[in-house]
């Protein structure tokens, strides 16, 4: 069995969004090779953050493929040679393809045509051949559209999960595929979101008898990364043990920086480990990235008010409250302070503010996300309608991103897996000297 792979932990990232799962890596040890990401506005926030800074996330960006936004598909298509090229010198490809078709906080549309773009995702797999491959998903890429089918049902072909195609596809590819759904608040991150991990190994560089699941290097490498953080290993974080320093009472407001007519809120003290994490040197007082507040108008505010006073808090609102106060929209959860937050969506007034009856800044949002807080948030804040399907507001890349500490624990796990994968080739390496 050879088990040739490269000698660097070297990845690709596509449908790379923000930049949250190439933080990750980046913090995990990982260097990145170059990421490709359709939506400009997306693309913004990633080339600003992680592209072009002094100390660049993407080190060795090859010439041949320009620093701008690019959809997978003609990427796939016009540098089909390039990619070939790199065989042997990737080791990881990772990526999470478009989740809102799957994803049962939305539509759930069988026929979205994001839902197909896990073949181009494929596509470069089979195209550069990385020993390894990580792809990220929201839980419902296990589910069937519509009713599960009945264990006894007649002739016919019976429906497959979009994640039975991506594992079935990989191992045609020769991968040995591992899966599990992964709770990112074990990890550090303020919030209940569970997500699809798929790992693969390439069986044509790695001998598989001595390996294990990825899973337990994953847990394995729990405790010591939250130690490296300071971050409590027996207890998840709070909401409220994440933003209270950015409540806008008692420290204040002041014209927002980035958009005329709005309050920002400013830093108050740290008041747990998470942030100072998050804060690292930011002074009190200072105005947060992206910390603008929206303007409600009073009756919404009366409104959150008596959601605040009446509902049970980290739960969506019963549906006699909804009667009773004429609430249309499908999801309004409360923020209960002493717990992590429920899964973030995009949409701004999916959630409530623990304490205060508004929705959350975007800032907050990234809070929730683990982005530490000097990534800073590029483009518009938020859009609307049919636009949704093409617009990739700051809210909408917080809330469609890959939790950075969530990213830099799977970056841990997978160095530390890949070393017994080539435990074999050690091996022969000593008995030959």
């Amino acid at each position: 069995m050879s088990h040739k792979a490269p000698s660097s932990f070297t990845y690709i990232d596509l449908f790379a969004g923000c930049g949250g799962l190439s933080l990750g890596l980046k913090q995990a040890g990982w260097t990145a090779l170059f990421a490709i990401e359709r939506n400009p506005m997306a693309f913004e926030t990633l080339q600003h953050n992680l592209i072009d800074t002094p100390t660049s996330h993407f080190p060795v960006w090859p010439e041949w493929l320009p620093k701008s936004a690019i959809s997978i598909q003609t990427f796939t298509k016009k540098y089909e040679a390039q990619l070939r090229a790199l065989r042997g010198q990737v080791m990881l490809i990772a990526g999470g393809p478009p989740c809102q078709g799957f994803s049962s906080a939305g539509r759930r549309q069988k026929n979205d045509h994001r839902n197909q773009l896990y073949r181009s995702y494929l596509q470069v797999v089979e195209l550069v051949q990385p020993a390894m491959v990580l792809l990220e998903n929201v839980k419902g890429i296990k589910m069937h559209f519509g009713p599960r089918p009945h264990k006894h049902r007649g002739p016919g072909r019976p429906p497959v999960t979009y994640a039975e195609r991506i594992k079935s596809s990989l191992g045609n590819l020769g991968y040995k595929v591992f899966d599990a759904e992964v709770l990112a608040s074990e990890f550090g991150v303020p919030q209940s979101r569970t997500r699809f991990v798929a790992v693969g190994l390439n069986t044509k560089q790695f001998d598989l008898c001595p390996v294990k699941s990825p899973f337990d290097a994953l847990r394995q490498v729990r405790e010591s990364m939250l130690a490296d953080k300071k971050l409590p290993t027996d207890k998840s974080i709070s909401a409220r043990g994440a933003l209270s320093d950015l409540e806008h009472i008692p420290t204040g407001v002041k014209p927002s920086p980035d958009s005329k007519g709005f309050m920002a809120g400013l830093y108050s003290p740290a008041a747990s480990d998470y942030q100072r994490l998050m804060r690292g040197d930011t002074p009190d007082g200072a105005i947060a990235d992206s910390h603008r507040f929206v303007n409600h108008r009073p009756d919404i505010v009366a409104r959150f008010q008596k959601i605040l006073t009446e509902c049970r808090r980290g739960k969506n609102l019963t549906d006699a409250f909804r009667a009773r106060h004429n609430i249309k929209k499908a999801c309004v959860v409360p923020l209960a302070p002493d717990s992590p937050a429920v899964t973030l969506t995009t949409i701004p007034d999916d959630m409530i503010h623990y304490a205060q009856p508004r929705v959350l800044t975007v800032r907050e949002c990234a809070r929730l996300q683990s982005f530490p807080d000097w990534f800073q948030f590029r483009s518009k804040y938020t859009t609307g309608g049919d636009r949704r399907m093409v617009e990739c507001p700051r809210y909408t890349q917080v809330g469609n991103a890959v939790p950075p500490l969530l990213g830099e624990a799977l970056g841990r796990a997978l160095k530390e897996w890949i070393s017994v994968a080539c435990q074999p080739e050690k091996e022969a390496e000593r008995s030959a000297a």
